[in-house]
């Protein structure tokens, strides 16, 4: 948790805030994440503007204390936006199954409770910390799965920081979005547009971003077709980003209402996916294959499939995160010449482009929305 910010006024006006030191935090073993540090004791000066926000020491936030046990809503000392930071006031905080591994430790790399999960954090700038010029109080803002990273390295040089080696995840290595503030890192900070519906582009901000990254990594091209295995949260939308990129789609599920979501959402082929016949009509369907799939479902047996459904030369790409292991036909995979490669959510770059798209309509995910009670959304999810 950060420090409680102590708000003091000079003559001048200026609010000065000083944050209380933080207990140290418990030495973290083999197997678990490195919270980000505490913040050290600073003197930060602010803009008045942000005098409302400093006397409210205290926030409501969801927080995991074990793995394995429901959320529960305590108060919680306010973050102070530390140096290149953003505090944000969170009007909406999308529900990942990220978010259910977070809370269950399921993972191989595991986050270290106490924290507060939540990564598609959509709100508007409450304070901002020292030496950011770009923002301003009332922007609205979002706040993806990737906190920051190190910018130093061979993968945040060339423009990958989503390999970074050294990066913070939110609502995992540092506190995320189920709360009523979060800091965001600014530099990674997403600009959202003007009178953005928060509610609406919150998801976008993971499962947009992640199944957009996915269709670029494919490769399919406009006119081409790209078959995408598993129509949830994120097949849903990628199904709408395949079409504003002009790419036609075979959608499988094995769910009647999610083929029928998949068709009304504008898929030109929906399949399912355990039928005897699924492979055999879409290879006749495109004409061979298609140019790439798109694995977002959560079931092995959808990855084994992926490459009976790409033609020659075709790539398939993996956004799901299933446990355990599955079977690849390496001799399809050999003589088509079929690339496999894994993709995770997706760069500052990806992530405007993404937003663009939603901001001119075309992409919406399908939203419900919950009060803020604990484990409301995990229920849902």
């Amino acid at each position: 948790m950060a420090a409680v910010a102590d708000a003091r006024f000079d003559r001048g006006g200026t609010v000065r805030i000083r944050a209380a030191p933080l207990p140290k935090l418990p030495t973290i073993g083999a197997g678990t994440v490195q919270r980000t540090k505490p913040l050290d004791r600073r003197v930060t000066t602010i803009n008045p503007d942000q005098e409302i926000m400093t006397m409210q020491e205290l926030m409501k936030a969801a927080v995991v204390h074990e793995f394995g046990k429901p959320t529960t809503i305590v108060s919680v000392p306010i973050p102070v936006p530390g140096p290149g930071e953003l505090l944000v006031k969170v009007m909406a905080c999308g529900v990942c199954h990220t978010d259910l591994h977070a809370a269950s430790g399921d993972w191989p790399v595991k986050p270290s409770p106490p924290f507060i999960p939540g990564h598609e954090v959509a709100g508007t700038v409450a304070a901002i910390g020292p030496g950011v010029t770009d923002f301003e109080i009332g922007d609205a803002v979002g706040i993806a799965w990737l906190h920051d990273a190190c910018m130093r390295c061979e993968h945040c040089e060339t423009g990958w920081e989503t390999l970074c080696e050294h990066q913070h995840n939110t609502g995992y290595s540092c506190d995320g979005g189920f709360a009523e503030y979060a800091i965001a890192n600014a530099a990674f900070a997403a600009r959202l547009p003007d009178n953005v519906d928060f509610k609406a582009v919150a998801p976008i901000l993971c499962a947009g971003v992640t199944t957009y990254k996915g269709l670029k990594e494919t490769e399919v091209r406009p006119g081409q077709w790209v078959a995408i295995s598993g129509i949830g949260g994120l097949g849903q939308v990628a199904i709408q980003y395949a079409k504003a990129m002009g790419l036609k789609v075979v959608a499988l599920d094995v769910s009647p209402g999610k083929l029928a979501l998949a068709k009304q959402t504008g898929a030109d082929l929906a399949l399912d996916a355990r039928s005897s016949d699924a492979v055999a009509e879409a290879l006749e369907t495109t004409g061979g294959g298609a140019h790439g799939v798109l694995v977002t479902a959560v079931s092995p047996p959808a990855f084994s499939q992926a490459p009976q459904l790409v033609r020659r030369k075709g790539t398939v790409a993996l956004v799901g995160l299933p446990p355990g292991e599955f079977a690849t036909p390496i001799f399809d995979v050999v003589l088509k010449r079929i690339t496999v490669r894994g993709s995770i959510v997706g760069t500052r770059q990806d992530l405007d482009e993404a937003i663009a798209f939603f901001a001119e309509g075309k992409v919406k995910a399908h939203v419900t929305a919950a009060p803020s009670t604990t484990s409301t959304g995990y229920s849902m999810t």
